[in-house]
């Protein structure tokens, strides 16, 4: 029996072009298993293989516990106080060991040995290939369809196969058996079953990758792509910035005579793509981004994150794109909700802000409109600034000392007022204030529409959020998605 053991081994090993080890460690594992079956219980089974002579010794093994920790595993776990019965000194950690007789190689069949064994030297190939694939650091797979999988595609390229699903796929596209296709890597999973390795033609990370093939300065370190946002088959813009002064960046992307992007484009299947300027002003960045439309001015709301961008009426169809879709893209590429505004609405808007303004001042200061107009006319867009601006400022707009002392009081007042009111508000919400993306201010938007726990913002469509707060759609949609979290757990 040992000198079958020795041979099969060889042979094994020669076949396969593996270690030797390999082959004994797989046969190893299927003597244990053949040993386990003579248990009803979930025994635990070690065999070892002398290496020159081919014996074999098996055990069953028990782990020691401790006694505060109890038996996870009876089948295989002794407590610390029962084993020092049977085995005095032995430690924690350490197993009690039960000698098996040896189990006939003839009875498992050798068959049954060179399948486990094949199996385990599959699963090392497995391994190793995968390990090989890591190390070379790509992000594009590069392959053939070797076939279709429920309407996912199977991609070949050498011995390594990856799995491009339906939903991944370029709307409107058509990949057949034999098709060279390339995607971005989206996902490596070592444990998964099938194809360990899963690619995405719709992300917007792959738009980024192809241009980072293309564009030689990207890789130098010249030029870096910044942002990227995408409507997958439609149009996509990207936003660019040099750190040489001597490249010009969207030229550079788009490459003599367009050679550069329109290599791009023909590998998203004609996907337009906007090439922008990235900057670190967020005003100076949304600008860009609407382009080729010309922005006339613009209204930064910090709190909010969103901009009203005003455009003539010749623009305005550029700046909102086929079905909002430039506007979209640019707010989706900027982080910014962005509203595009004609003069005439940016107009309208500005009179029912300085009407809110009125009433702010004319309620809380208790003032008739004329007074409050002077405050606006003069700058005071808050109750802030007429609490605490110097003395000289309302002395210069023409109030005597007597009156400036009353205005101060009745700010700082309403201030204490409107503080107390927001605590209350966060004491009724407790769990929304555990959001870091949700101000003061949002929370009392939202508590004043009976918005109070996480489960309620979880509950939230994302279009209601945005109508509550006036954040954008990707910050509302992830912010529901977080509140969603505890469901899954």
């Amino acid at each position: 029996m040992s000198r079958e053991i020795l041979l099969l081994v060889d042979a094994l090993a020669r076949e396969k072009a593996v270690s030797v080890d390999v082959v004994f460690s797989a046969l190893e594992s299927a003597l244990a298993s053949a040993m386990k079956k003579r248990f009803k219980e979930d025994a635990d089974v070690e065999v070892t293989i002398n290496r020159s002579t081919g014996e074999h010794e098996g055990y069953r093994r028990w782990l020691v516990v401790p006694d505060e920790a109890g038996l996870q595993q009876p089948d295989r776990e002794e407590l610390y106080t029962d084993a020092q019965e049977i085995q005095p000194g032995i430690q924690v950690g350490e197993y009690i060991e039960e000698h098996l007789e040896p189990e006939e190689f003839g009875r498992i069949g050798a068959q049954a040995a060179k399948q486990a064994i094949l199996q385990k030297i599959r699963d090392a190939e497995r391994s190793q290939m995968l390990e090989d694939f890591i190390q070379r650091g790509d992000t594009i797979f590069s392959g053939t369809i070797k076939r279709l999988d429920k309407g996912d595609a199977i991609l070949e390229s050498g011995k390594i196969e990856a799995r491009l699903p339906r939903s991944e796929m370029i709307p409107k596209e058509n990949l057949h058996l034999g098709d060279r296709v390339r995607a971005w890597i989206s996902k490596i999973d070592p444990q998964a079953r099938g194809q360990f390795i899963t690619l995405s033609r719709t992300a917007p990370e792959f738009v980024k990758a192809l241009f980072e093939v293309e564009v030689p300065e990207i890789e130098q370190g010249l030029l870096e792509i910044k942002e990227v946002a995408r409507e997958p088959g439609m149009r996509a813009k990207i936003a660019v910035v040099a750190y040489d002064k001597r490249i010009e960046p969207i030229g550079t992307c788009v490459g003599i005579g367009g050679s550069r992007v329109t290599a791009v484009r023909n590998e998203l299947g004609g996907e337009l793509i906007d090439i922008v300027l990235w900057s670190d002003e967020p005003a100076q960045f949304v600008i860009n981004a609407l382009a080729p439309a010309t922005v006339e001015s613009i209204l930064i709301d910090e709190e909010s994150r969103s901009m009203n961008v005003v455009v003539d009426e010749e623009n305005l169809p550029k700046a909102i794109g086929s079905r909002g879709q430039n506007v979209r893209l640019a707010s989706e590429l900027t982080g910014w909700q962005i509203n595009i505004l004609s003069p005439e609405e940016s107009q309208a808007e500005k009179e029912q802000e300085r009407q809110k303004l009125r009433d702010l001042f004319m309620q809380e200061l208790d003032v008739d409109d004329e007074v409050a107009d002077i405050f606006i006319d003069e700058g005071f867009i808050s109750l802030e600034e007429i609490a605490y601006v110097p003395s000289e400022e309302l002395e210069a707009i023409g109030f005597d000392d007597e009156t400036i002392e009353e205005l101060r009081d009745r700010a700082k007042n309403a201030l204490m007022a409107i503080a107390q009111k927001r605590e209350e508000q966060l004491d009724a919400a407790p769990e929304l204030a555990e959001f870091a993306e949700l101000t003061p201010e949002l929370i009392a938007k939202l508590v004043a529409q009976d918005v109070k726990t996480r489960d309620d913002l979880a509950e939230l469509a994302t279009d209601e959020l945005v109508q509550i707060t006036g954040l954008n759609e990707k910050q509302a949609g992830e912010l529901i998605i977080k509140a969603r979290a505890h469901w899954f757990e």
